[in-house]
């Protein structure tokens, strides 16, 4: 598969089923982990980077940092 022949649809869920990317986000003025799914669907919070990486990895997802 050439990824430049992807459609945009088809470009948009490339790598849901393997990746999940978590960031770091204010929650309440607390900082916190939000986890979403590779196409961007929310999928958790955690309180720490290390909490927000074992959540993806128990879920057999590849983590991606987005800084």
């Amino acid at each position: 598969m050439n990824i430049r022949d992807l459609s945009a649809e088809q470009f948009a869920h490339l790598g849901v089923p393997h990746v999940a990317y978590f960031k770091p986000v204010m929650l309440q003025g607390v900082r916190a982990y939000a986890i979403h799914a590779a196409d961007g669907t929310p999928m958790a919070m955690a309180a720490d980077r290390e909490i927000a990486i074992e959540v993806v990895l128990e879920n057999d997802l590849q983590p991606i940092w987005v800084h």
